[in-house]
């Protein structure tokens, strides 16, 4: 399997939904290092553990992860023989008590997971070195009752502290030293305990300058009174960072001591993370364990794709790999064909990593050995390459890479040449994938291929449903049926002329041509024949022109001489009126540019955007044009 097929399948997308219901970095990583299996041991692992998440979730259990933001970093510092800081502390207390209460918790509901259960069992405990951690960290710092010295020098520290507060209030206090105060209150700069003095008494105040104010208006001066104070709060500080150095270094020792051990929790806990991680996206989409085989038989019940909105999307049944191991898909444009292959496509592979499937119970998945899909328009202009060649190219890769038991899906095979040697290569192509023991679906336009498929024992056609009355697709798989591309039904809805389409029509069933020559007069004398035969109007189309019978404008769309009346667009609809009941205002030569498209002025912005979206293959479109079908038929 390649980059590719995951590109193109959107797999990409739903591995990211997935790692997005990871609670930590060390889950997501490790689910990005998942890969799709095609050992049936493997995958049947998978899907159990993926089922018994399922279950505790379900339950409305929740897993006690915690501790887990920044926990991989602190395990690098601990291996590195670093220190760690006090907020580091706790979260590694945390992540070991969510260890402790994991365990707990699996023991506690093994009879719901029992597999899951098992796992819980390499999961160490420490309660030690966690309620040591509690008891020396309080409130993101190391705590007063860590050790007795710290107890003792922040005592002291105390004690000097109250002793500067109570000297410098006095000061300030003191009726002699008001005209030298700027602010009267104790302010603390550079640890040191200062008054703000104006400038120009500095040198009448016995003490340090410690800083000078911005506007150099105050200086801050730690009066003599404290000096000593200060300077004993200091030593003291540097006893209190000592201590509180050996404190964290002795915590920080307990977990390097046992970080083997610890990093095997780490290890089952972000294991634990990836595997609800699916459990939760399986839950999020509703999602069912099929049942697995090594056949190549695949029995979708109601599946869905599982990025496409639930209430739009139609559920597809669809099978594979028993009575028939090809399967040739025939529809229209924007019928369904390419989402089929897609949905088929992307729950192979889910399978594979054991994500449950949206679809019904008894759907059933083969274990296939690859997934390899030619989907898409792959064009490259820096390579040069033609979409017939890209094609081509990919087709060739995925012959030299698939081994048996793949399952490969082509979206219309053998396009982007002339038919008959595409239709030929095409089939060349399912026979060479189908000999080597694969899984072949295709969709075609191609008639050949859709007889071949006929014709073989182990291929079968299958079409997407469209409803002949309404003309409007519905994205349903028809299996054992073929289908048309409805060519004449677009080429209706794109404004096709009907006699161009009943020409058609006759000609797709019985071949009968119109081989006349036709004598081709000069346009000389075609001019002079329309000019007799043909009594010159007074109207031209897009002239503005005044229905007197209403007193209100319209415009010229086209001249009937035959049955002497002009079609008139008025009030957005067509009214055939006698000459005589019109007036000219204004000509179209002097209302529009020589190049303008005149037929635009005879549908609505609406009408126009319908027509585009029909173009491009818009489902909104068809729906909207089925809608109105409907409504006329009430």
């Amino acid at each position: 399997m390649t980059i590719t097929t995951y590109e193109k399948l959107q797999f990409s997308q739903v591995r990211n939904l997935i790692e997005s219901h990871c609670v930590s970095t060390l889950g997501k990583a490790r689910f990005k290092k998942l890969d799709p299996s095609s050992n049936p041991v493997v995958v049947n692992k998978r899907y159990q553990e993926t089922e018994e998440a399922r279950k505790i979730l379900d339950a409305k259990l929740t897993m006690p992860f915690m501790g887990l933001a920044i926990v991989e970093s602190l395990f690098q510092q601990l291996e590195k023989g670093l220190i760690l800081e006090a907020s580091g502390l706790i979260e590694m207390a945390d992540f070991l008590r969510s260890g402790r209460m994991i365990r707990r918790f699996m023991e506690k509901h093994g009879s719901l997971a029992p597999t899951l259960g098992m796992y819980a069992r390499s999961i160490h405990e420490y309660i030690e070195i966690e309620e040591e951690i509690y008891f020396s960290i309080k409130n993101g710092q190391v705590a007063s009752e860590a050790s007795k010295e710290l107890k003792r020098v922040r005592r002291l520290m105390a004690e000097k502290e109250s002793k500067i507060e109570e000297r410098l209030t006095k000061f300030l206090k003191n009726k002699s030293n008001q005209k030298q105060i700027q602010e009267f209150f104790v302010s603390k700069k550079n640890e040191r305990y200062t008054i703000p003095i104006k400038a120009a008494y500095k040198n009448q105040v016995a003490g340090t300058i410690v800083e000078t104010s911005t506007k150099g208006t105050t200086v801050f001066i730690e009066p003599d009174v404290v000096t000593k104070l200060n300077d004993e709060l200091t030593v003291l500080k540097m006893e209190e960072s000592v201590e509180m150095y050996q404190i964290l270094a002795t915590l920080s020792g307990l977990l390097i001591e046992q970080i083997q051990e610890i990093q095997l929790n780490l290890e089952v806990i972000a294991e634990y993370d990836m595997i609800f991680a699916r459990g939760k996206y399986s839950r999020a989409i509703q999602g069912v364990t099929p049942k697995l085989n090594q056949e190549g038989y695949i029995q979708l019940i109601q599946g869905r794709h599982p990025l496409l909105n639930t209430e739009e999307a139609v559920p597809l049944d669809f099978t594979i790999g028993k009575t028939y191991h090809g399967l040739i898909i025939t529809g229209p444009n924007a019928g369904g064909k390419t989402v089929v292959l897609k949905t088929v496509g992307l729950l192979a592979l889910m399978t594979l990593l054991g994500i449950q499937l949206p679809a019904d119970a008894g759907t059933e998945m083969a274990i296939f050995a690859g997934v390899f899909v030619d989907i898409g328009d792959s064009q490259s202009l820096e390579n040069a390459l033609s979409t017939f060649s890209s094609h081509i190219q990919n087709i060739a890769e995925i012959m030299q890479t698939a081994p048996t038991n793949s399952l490969v899906l082509f979206d219309e095979i053998g396009s982007g040449t002339e038919p008959n040697e595409g239709a030929g290569l095409a089939i060349a192509i399912l026979e060479e994938f189908y000999e080597r023991g694969n899984c072949v679906v295709a969709t075609t336009h191609y008639g050949e291929i859709k007889r071949y498929s006929e014709l073989h024992p182990d291929f079968i056609n299958a079409a997407m449903a469209f409803d002949q009355t309404t003309l409007t697709p519905l994205y349903k798989l028809l299996i054992g049926e073929s289908g048309d591309s409805n060519a004449l039904w677009i080429a209706k809805k794109m404004n096709l002329k009907t006699q161009v389409l009943q020409q058609a029509k006759q000609y797709m069933e019985n071949k009968e041509y119109q081989l006349e020559k036709r004598k081709i007069k000069s346009a000389k004398v075609q001019a002079e024949h329309d000019k007799a035969s043909v009594p010159i109007s007074a109207y031209e189309k897009g002239d503005r022109v005044l229905l007197l019978e209403f007193n209100e404008t319209g415009l010229v769309y086209e001249d009937n001489p035959l049955n002497e009346t002009i079609t008139i667009f008025y009030k957005d609809e067509l009214h055939e009126i006698v000459p005589k009941r019109l007036k000219l205002e204004v000509k179209a030569a002097k209302l529009y540019p020589i190049d303008y498209n005149l037929d635009s002025l005879f549908s609505s912005y609406q009408t126009r955007k319908l027509e585009h979206d029909i173009q491009r293959g818009s489902k909104k479109a068809l729906k909207k044009i089925h809608r109105e079908i409907k409504a006329q038929k009430k």
